[in-house]
């Protein structure tokens, strides 16, 4: 759906998202359903960075923000300008090698398992393990055939889990950074071992 109140950022995101890069600090818009867009303001920051703000005085967050990227080209800022809500919301990772002893009747997938930065392997990941997991269950005969399904599901998760947590907390570390540039020139590069 076309979006006839900014047609200057529908142009900019397109049809699917852009991503702008600076010194430890991103913006990221992506077109969500219903024609909305949601734009992310990433960055470098202590944990209680907006404890003097109150996030529902929309007009003192995006003076704040506004001045964390002062500089940056007028359309990039408009992301920022046409906002109308903000939401605080700090990534929070479990570390790469992860595991949990294993408990009978119980295991985890997911966010719940592996906690990694928002750069498009968690959700996919997810879903195919809940697919395994699935898999794994229907194919057991018993409790114990059971269980060590679940325990031979769980070493396979981990192991993969743990090259996508690497993989994206490298990512994290290149694309908000002291050196975007370089760090996209590398984001191709990277690939799961």
């Amino acid at each position: 759906m076309p979006d006839t109140r900014h047609p200057d950022l529908a142009r900019l995101i397109g049809d699917g998202s852009v991503a702008v890069y600076g010194v430890n600090r991103a913006l990221v818009a992506q077109r969500n359903s219903g024609g909305h867009v949601k734009v992310y303001a990433q960055f470098r920051a202590p944990l209680d960075w907006h404890t003097n703000l109150d996030p529902a005085d929309a007009e003192a967050v995006r003076s704040s923000l506004l001045a964390l990227f002062d500089g940056w080209a007028a359309p990039v800022l408009d992301l920022l300008r046409h906002g109308t809500a903000f939401v605080h919301r700090p990534l929070y990772v479990l570390p790469v090698s992860h595991t949990w002893p294993h408990v009978f009747g119980v295991t985890l997938l997911g966010d719940a398992a592996h906690l990694m930065p928002p750069l498009g392997a968690g959700a996919n990941l997810a879903m195919l393990e809940g697919a395994e997991l699935a898999e794994s269950v229907a194919a057991a005969t018993g409790p114990g055939d059971l269980d060590e399904a679940v325990r031979a599901f769980e070493e396979q998760m981990w192991a993969r889990a743990g090259r996508w947590a690497k993989i994206t907390m490298a990512g994290l570390e290149r694309l908000v950074s002291p050196d975007p540039a370089e760090a996209l020139a590398l984001f191709d590069q990277v690939q799961p071992s």
